[in-house]
C-alpha cells in the first residue's frame, strides 16, 4: 500500500493464511491513521497544524505525537543538530518539497536558515504543547516517518501474535520480526550507491531494523554538480562526500534517525560517539568507491 510518501509492503509466515491477511490489513490501517496525524501533505493532519499555528500560540497535541517530538529533539541534540525535523524551510528552498529539486541563492538559503533549528521548537510536557518561537519555522517529518510506521506495524503484528515478519517502507527502512522458518534471519541486501542492479553488502536480521539513506534517492544536477535532498541543517546545503548510509538499529525509528547523521557528520563523528545503532555501513565518495561496515 502507499501512504506517507512511501510504499510499505509485508511479507508474514504463519498457520492460517486468512489470519495473516486480516493482520497485514489491521497493519495497513495503522499506516493510513499515522498519515492523517503526521503527512505535512495533508493540511488536516496533526502535523500541519502545528506548522500552522504554533508560531502563534501554543498548539496542544496528542501525547503520541508528543512523544514523537520529545525523541526528535533527542537525535537533534546527541547528533549535534545533523538530525533536524525543522529543516522544512530548506527543503522548500531547494525544491525538494513536492518537486524534484532546484539550485537556490545563497540570499535564499540563508534566508531559510534563519527558520531553521531544533531549538526554535519549544515543547510543554506539562500541557502537551508546542510552540515556535518564531514564524517561518516548518516541521518536516520526512526523517522520521517512515521509520515510526514501521514500527508501529510491527506492534500490531506482534499484538496479533505474529513471530515472522519482514516489513519494508519503500525498501529503505525495513524491519524483520523473527526470522523465515529454518533460516538464520531476513537477508537483506545494500544497493550500490552507484548502480541499482548490483548489491554492497548482505546481512541478515532478526527483530532489528535495517534503514538506508542515499544520494540517489532524491536529487538534481545542476552546473555539473549533483545536488541530493540530504541536507545539513547547520550550513543549508546538501551534505556532500557520503554516497549512501545503512543503519541497524533495534527500532525503525531509530535506525532512520541515525543514517541522516552518520551521513552528514561522516566516519570519524560516528566512531566517536555512542548510538542506538549496532552496525552502519558506510559508502564514501573517494577515488574510488569505498564502502564498510562501521562496528
Amino acid at each position: 500500500m502507499d501512504a506517507m510518501g512511501s510504499t510499505y509492503t509485508v511479507a508474514l509466515y504463519g498457520e492460517s493464511r486468512d489470519n495473516l491477511e486480516a493482520v497485514v490489513e489491521q497493519a495497513f490501517e495503522e499506516v493510513r491513521r499515522l498519515d492523517r496525524m503526521l503527512s505535512n501533505y495533508r493540511r488536516d493532519s496533526e502535523w500541519s497544524e502545528v506548522n500552522r499555528f504554533a508560531a502563534q500560540r501554543p498548539v496542544r497535541v496528542t501525547p503520541e505525537l508528543f512523544r514523537l517530538l520529545e525523541r526528535c529533539l533527542d537525535y537533534s541534540r546527541r547528533s549535534e543538530g545533523a538530525f533536524d525535523i525543522s529543516v522544512g524551510p530548506l527543503m522548500k528552498v531547494w525544491g525538494f518539497y513536492r518537486g524534484t529539486g532546484c539550485l537556490p541563492g545563497k540570499a535564499e538559503v540563508r534566508k531559510a536558515l534563519e527558520t531553521v533549528g531544533y531549538r526554535h521548537l519549544i515543547l510543554d510536557a506539562q500541557h502537551y504543547t508546542v510552540r515556535f518561537d518564531r514564524p517561518g519555522v516548518e516541521l518536516d517529518p520526512g526523517g522520521i516517518g517512515k521509520g515510526y510506521a514501521v514500527d508501529r506495524m510491527v506492534d500490531v503484528l506482534r499484538e496479533n501474535g505474529v513471530t515472522s515478519g519482514l516489513i519494508s517502507a519503500g525498501s529503505s527502512s525495513i524491519y524483520a520480526l523473527g526470522t523465515p522458518p529454518g533460516a538464520q534471519g531476513w537477508k537483506v541486501s545494500v544497493r550500490h550507491p552507484r548502480d541499482s542492479r548490483r548489491t554492497v553488502a548482505e546481512v541478515y536480521l532478526k527483530n532489528e531494523s535495517m534503514s538506508t539513506s542515499g544520494n540517489y534517492e532524491k536529487f538534481f544536477q545542476a552546473n555539473g554538480r549533483m545536488y541530493s535532498h540530504i541536507m545539513d541543517p547547520r550550513t543549508g546545503y546538501p551534505a556532500p562526500g557520503m554516497l549512501s548510509v545503512s543503519v541497524i538499529a533495534p527500532t525503525t525509528l531509530a535506525s532512520e534517525a541515525w543514517t541522516k547523521p552518520i551521513f552528514i557528520n561522516g566516519r570519524a563523528w560516528a566512531a566517536r560517539n555512542r548510538l542506538e545503532a549496532s552496525r552502519a555501513f558506510l559508502c564514501e565518495d573517494k577515488a574510488e568507491l569505498s564502502c564498510a561496515w562501521l562496528q
